[in-house]
């Protein structure tokens, strides 16, 4: 920069170009101070009049300096063409200055189509479509001809299928959807983006040119509709047609293999990742290891982390949220400290990531330690985070806090409804679960099945069987959700909980789905209770055909047969038992005191620090005793 200023203090020279060179070597410094030296060198000389080179002038003052700034030199010209009126309305937009640009706008003696395109790209990045749109129709009444630029501006923030079909046709009035690639682009984002994968098809195929962005884009939409294995194809079309894939390609085709847990094709592609050298991206990077994670391969998700020498907070996410997906929580908050040792930002799929890993075994301090430096990052109002916070809160039993955090979500979305509902729901807060989704239905997104499976654990829970039966046979009428095995799985264990083993039976025969072995084992604790011999060693092997690893049939046989005095076929249920390995759930539970987390299994007789716990436990249950809880529950 030094020899540059040097040259300034030289003689006054007149030549256009040297002073064009100067304004040129401003936006490569990027230098607000040298642009007002080189400003005012043009005044000096009265150059600030010249209409070329006040419109450079104009220009720089436009990208770094401020609104005043590009007023003065907007004044100062006094042969103003086309371009200096653009450049000047494009300042005005951005800068925010929306409504002097309607005035400049108003006032311009000419405007052409970059006039045009310049308001409505400010009103889109302002979030005013209607007012785009508006401006949009405008265009074309006055004559003006629409661009790519107009078309893709437009698409890009479409609030609707139906508006984008709208301009699709604009597009095709003109002419513009064979021959501009760009356009075709943005045509094929936005019918992915509201899941309209056949009319994408339809442009696609359509466009004379496509480039590697087309099929990124055909490849991504197919991905997030739930067309997996279509995005694999066309993932192998792109290759046999002479299209090379970049980053992008390659972490979305790794994205669709982990979402089918095809560790198959996800190794192959990326193997590709090594050989072209992509590997390096953190994108395609943190997609791998989330392939291997959900392919159960944590070792390899763990291997390819450790060959990132370069951490940003997207690799960082991926192997925490890797490690809370496999219920490594201590290993998951490790990885976050050191995040933050190495100046990482959290971001809020770190924190609501690092808010999973806790709820799972951690002490609750310590998930105060991370709801309090959620606060400190200024994402307390993020409705992610918020909800990992109330699902944290309601997995420790704190449903209290759980509550107050909901209560303090500004715009809640339909996962953080369905997160308190079930949080209250678990913690047996039936009512309060049953009102918040009365509120749901009053002021919130209408509900899906994850809001009805919430709900109807909830009146299972209270014991509502007639509720719970209301709203099941309303889901399709009312809400327009048809039930899913795990909404009949609900109803199934309500009604045989209720004493409706038959009415169960019914509904079992008449479900549209295959019975799960969660709906038999609901089935099989009624039988054991109406004592009916028969039906109960049927439902058993049902639950033995489905969940062969589960000792419930086998226990409630035993049972069963030990009540009967039917001594051979206890014995018998045993020795099969015994001799397919399987094993009965040893229940346990813990407690985290500061750093420490202790388990207590049911079947351990002293744990660390064995003797003084129970010394504890036994004072507990003294003063129980003393305040009359013990003869309250055998009077009950």
């Amino acid at each position: 920069m030094q020899p540059v200023l040097k040259k300034g203090h030289r003689p006054l020279t007149t030549s256009f170009s040297y002073y064009s060179n100067l304004i040129e070597h401003c936006f490569t410094l990027k230098s607000l101070d040298f642009a007002k030296f080189v400003h005012a060198q043009l005044i000096k000389i009265g150059f600030n009049t010249h209409t070329f080179l006040g419109n450079r002038c104009l220009d720089l003052y436009s990208r770094l300096g401020t609104v005043n700034d590009s007023l003065r030199v907007f004044d100062d010209i006094i042969e103003k063409n086309s371009i200096s009126w653009n450049i000047f309305l494009k300042a005005d937009v951005g800068f925010g200055e929306l409504e002097r640009a309607r005035d400049v706008f108003g006032e311009m003696p000419k405007r052409d189509v970059v006039s045009w395109n310049t308001m409505i790209s400010g009103y889109v990045s302002f979030g005013l479509f209607d007012d785009a749109i508006r401006f949009f129709s405008e265009m074309q009444k006055a004559g003006i001809r629409p661009s790519g630029f107009t078309y893709s501006t437009l698409l890009s923030f479409v609030s609707s299928a139906c508006r984008g079909k709208e301009i699709h046709a604009s597009v095709i009035r003109n002419g513009a959807d064979l021959s501009n690639v760009v356009v075709g682009n943005s045509l094929i984002g936005m019918y992915g983006k509201f899941g309209a994968v056949d009319y994408a098809f339809g442009v696609f195929m359509t466009m004379e040119e496509l480039d590697t962005i087309s099929w990124n884009s055909l490849i991504s939409n197919c991905g997030k509709s739930g067309y997996q294995n279509l995005a694999l194809h066309q993932f192998c079309l792109m290759r046999s047609t002479g299209y090379s894939p970049d980053q992008f390609t390659v972490s979305t085709v790794i994205t669709v293999c982990s979402n089918l847990q095809d560790l198959e094709k996800g190794e192959q592609v990326f193997a590709l990742c090594i050989r072209v050298g992509f590997l390096s991206n953190t994108i395609v990077s943190s997609a791998s290891i989330d392939l291997f994670s959900k392919c159960n391969r944590l070792e390899d998700s763990v291997r390819v982390f450790e060959e990132i020498y370069q951490w940003d907070s997207v690799l960082c996410n991926a192997m925490i949220s890797s490690y809370t997906w496999h219920g490594f929580g201590e290993n998951a908050l490790q990885l976050f400290v050191l995040t933050l040792r190495n100046n990482i930002r959290p971001t809020e799929f770190t924190l609501s990531s690092v808010l999973n890993a806790v709820s799972i075994l951690l002490p609750v301090d310590q998930g105060s330690q991370i709801h309090s430096l959620v606060v400190k990052s200024g994402l307390e109002l993020d409705v992610i985070v918020a909800s990992s916070l109330v699902e944290m809160y309601a997995k420790f039993g704190l449903i209290d806090s759980a509550m107050k955090t909901f209560a303090e979500i500004g715009a809640r979305d339909l996962i953080s409804w369905n997160t308190m509902i079930l949080g209250l729901a678990h913690n047996g807060r039936v009512t309060e679960a049953l009102n918040v989704f009365k509120e749901l239905l009053i002021g919130g997104p209408p509900p899906d099945q994850i809001t009805l499976a919430g709900v109807l654990l909830a009146c299972n829970i209270g014991g509502l069987l007639d509720e719970g039966l209301i709203i099941f046979s309303s889901m399709e009428k009312e809400y327009g959700i048809i039930p899913a095995i795990e909404h009949y799985a609900c109803i199934v264990d309500m009604m045989s909980q209720g004493g409706k083993l038959k009415e169960a039976m019914d509904i079992v025969e008449l479900m549209p789905y295959e019975p799960s072995g969660l709906i038999w084992g609901s089935l099989l604790r009624a039988c054991e209770i109406c004592r009916d011999l028969r039906l109960t060693e049927r439902v058993a092997e049902k639950v033995m055909e489905l969940e062969p690893r589960s000792p419930l049939p086998y226990l409630v046989l035993a049972q069963v047969y030990k009540m009967r005095g039917r001594w051979e076929n206890l014995v018998r249920v045993r020795k099969a038992m015994k001799e397919k390995g399987v094993r009965t759930v040893i229940g346990c539970s813990w407690i985290g005191i500061k750093n420490h987390v202790f388990v207590f299994k049911e079947d351990q007789l002293l744990h660390t620090g064995g003797k003084d716990i129970y010394l504890i436990l036994r004072l507990l249950m003294q003063e129980m005793e003393d305040e009359g809880y013990a003869s309250r529950q055998n009077e009950e």
